[in-house]
């Protein structure tokens, strides 16, 4: 595996945290941050591409924000009147 060391700097209570939870979970420290960051980048995937397909389906049938925002408040303003 071909990897690269980089340095990175944590504020204390946080590494204090990454250590805590990597000794309950029987790993080291670069294994947890390693699996942290592949899930971050895994989520910013998935919400990049649930956005994607929202606005092919949005502009399939000519949604608009302004539209989305309208039945926001709409559903908002029925929610309060009926609490």
């Amino acid at each position: 595996m071909n990897t690269n060391t980089v340095n990175i700097a944590f504020r204390r209570e946080l590494l204090r945290e990454i250590d805590r939870l990597a000794k309950e979970e029987s790993r080291s420290r670069s294994e947890l941050i390693r699996e942290a960051a592949r899930m971050y980048i895994e989520r910013k995937r998935r919400w990049k591409d649930i956005f994607a397909h929202g606005s092919m389906i949005a502009g399939k049938k000519k949604v608009t924000e302004d539209d989305v925002l309208a039945e926001i408040s709409a559903h908002r303003r029925e929610k309060k009147a009926s609490s």
